[in-house]
């Protein structure tokens, strides 16, 4: 199974850099966000597939023509909260308002209920899953939130599957779609998404997309964007993650859709036998 989700936010919404934390430095910077949506719309038309979006509140009160138009495609549609704020810098009340901001604002705008969430960074961790508590009482029944191994924003090596499962914490259930991870050079890393989609040879991802059962993407309105702005404050090391691939992107990302068939989250909920799949006791 191979999913293909965008997290819908702008090219200056990078996380762990002070230049671009907040909204005060957020309205410094002029978006892209139209013409990278229209690149997504034309690789999505041009290979047949379906995609499911995680929207970041903030854009939806600021374009909600962007969101309009997803809805008007009809995607599926998730929050990636409101303020695009790693949650383990958060108290339980300031994310639960977060994100009760975002589902309401986009619900507002696309007509459809929000019922799945995906956390910037993937930054539900093993000290915060209270996360999950709060998620439930907001009515959502999807997440996409687990790192099943160690990162730099915390992840969560216990939960252990990466596929897939039913997350059960504190009485509560919800559908987990983790991301997949790549044991590579010591480390587990996303070769579906961010980063290293775009500086792996496209050999490699192919080969490790064939040898992996599940497939969880990530992508970015940015990832596409080749002419963005460079955040000169960021580190060496965060502008090679950032930048390094950006011109060949667009046509691997085509390619790799071409080459393999992906589905939203829609579709793999419903062909999935929730009866069967591993129940995670967190």
């Amino acid at each position: 199974m191979k999913i293909l989700t965008f997290d819908i936010e702008d090219w200056f919404h990078l996380l762990n850099n002070d230049s671009t934390k907040t909204e005060i430095e957020w309205s410094k910077y002029k978006s892209r966000i139209h013409q990278n949506m229209d690149r997504i719309y034309k690789i999505l038309e041009k290979t047949n597939t379906r995609a499911s979006f995680f929207e970041v509140g903030w854009m939806a009160e600021k374009y909600p023509e962007v969101l309009k138009e997803i809805s008007d495609r009809g995607f599926d549609i998730g929050s990636h909260t409101h303020l695009h704020q790693l949650v383990y810098e958060q108290d339980r009340i300031s994310f639960f308002n977060d994100v009760e901001k975002s589902i309401k604002t986009i619900e507002d705008c696309s007509g459809k209920k929000v019922k799945m969430f995906r956390a910037p960074g993937f930054s539900i961790t093993e000290q915060n899953k209270w996360a999950f508590e709060v998620l439930y009482e907001l009515g959502i029944e999807i997440d996409s939130s687990v790192f099943p191994a160690k990162r730099s924003h915390g992840g969560m090596p216990s939960y252990g599957v990466a596929e897939p499962s039913i997350l059960e914490y504190n009485g509560i259930k919800l559908k987990e779609f983790p991301i997949n991870t790549k044991p590579f050079m010591g480390a587990d890393i996303i070769f579906s998404g961010g980063g290293y989609f775009r500086l792996a040879p496209y050999f490699l991802l192919k080969k490790w997309t064939e040898n992996s059962n599940y497939v969880m993407s990530y992508m970015h309105p940015r990832d596409l964007d080749p002419d963005q702005p460079v955040i000169k404050e960021l580190s060496l090391s965060r502008k090679l993650k950032s930048y390094v691939g950006l011109k060949s992107a667009e046509r691997k990302l085509e390619k790799w859709l071409s080459d393999f068939e992906f589905i939203d989250i829609s579709t793999a909920e419903k062909v999935i036998d929730w009866n069967t799949v591993n129940k995670i006791s967190l």
